[in-house]
């Protein structure tokens, strides 16, 4: 009887899944890896294993990753101290040959690697292959109390995405591969830039026009001020939360990079979850989900 109640239940998982599947058959979906899920075995597993899932039942799935916690930890372990400007890691030279080794070597193939060895075809890539991620410098300033005055500050080989050429991706789409992208781009001047992984997997999504954005976090998405989960959030309402303070500090990033996504025609972003097992599956094909959907009108 249990055996039975067991088989059951697989099939209204498979059930609920089905219509997801025919509905997002042939869109690409662009997923942001970052976080726990990054580090912790059991989840790093569950991540490539609904990688592989998905390109198998018809998505066309894009990672791109992060891994700014495996860069401070070589830069310590050569003696380098790690200095930040508003979230932001001051990149010198030597700091940037640092983080093309752990983004574009260590991270990139070990990611590729656990896709592949749950039987999926992946290739990674940085934004310098194929020149397919333009950057350019970022110029931060910053105002003194003074209102005439103002400081530019240099952090190094710290970039944003000027533009992106798809083509590299549209074919490895086309081969059947599974593209996994380090957020590092070039320049003009042909020197590398480091870039918040946030910001290439919006930007990406915007080129593509993909289905979804979805972006894994350490939360369990976006909270109201009692700790609550909300969904359903449309631009109007997370400018709303922004200005009264709702969403804060490291969201704010984040849901800035979803609104440019949603304004830049993706169809939707997803902000979840990535403690939980197999959180982008269940974010894709079940009706509950777990995080924060967001979309560029309200529902009602």
């Amino acid at each position: 009887m249990k055996q039975k109640r067991k088989a059951h239940q697989i099939a209204d998982v498979l059930i609920e899944a089905l219509p997801y599947i025919q509905r997002f058959k042939g869109k690409t979906i662009v997923v942001k890896f970052g976080g726990n899920a990054m580090v912790d075995e059991a989840l790093k597993h569950s991540f490539a294993r609904d990688i592989v899932l998905m390109k198998l039942v018809g998505l066309n799935p894009i990672v791109v990753h992060g891994g700014g916690p495996q860069i401070g930890q070589l830069l310590t372990r050569l003696g380098k101290t790690s200095e930040f400007v508003d979230g932001m890691r001051v990149t010198d030279s030597e700091t940037m040959d640092v983080v093309e080794m752990v983004l574009g070597g260590l991270v990139n193939k070990e990611i590729v690697s656990l896709i592949n060895q749950h039987g999926g075809k992946a290739v990674g890539l940085t934004g310098k292959d194929g020149d397919f991620i333009h950057a350019r410098k970022i110029q931060l300033k910053k105002f003194a109390l003074d209102a005439d005055a103002s400081e530019i500050i240099d952090l190094g080989h710290v970039g944003e995405v000027s533009s992106i050429d798809p083509s590299v991706l549209d074919m490895l789409g086309r081969s059947d591969f599974i593209p996994v992208i380090a957020p590092i781009g070039v320049g003009v001047d042909g020197r590398s830039y480091n870039i918040n992984a946030d910001l290439v997997a919006g930007k990406i999504a915007e080129v593509l026009k993909a289905e979804k954005l979805i972006l894994l976090t350490n939360t369990a998405g976006i909270l109201d001020k009692q700790g609550e989960l909300l969904t359903g959030l449309s631009i109007s309402d997370i400018d709303r939360l922004c200005a009264d303070g709702t969403i804060s500090e490291g969201m704010i990033p984040k849901t800035l990079c979803a609104t440019d996504a949603l304004k830049g025609g993706v169809n939707s972003v997803h902000i979840i979850d990535g403690r939980v097992e197999h959180a982008v599956l269940l974010e894709l094909f079940t009706d509950q989900g777990v995080g924060t959907l967001l979309i560029s009108r309200s529902l009602t």
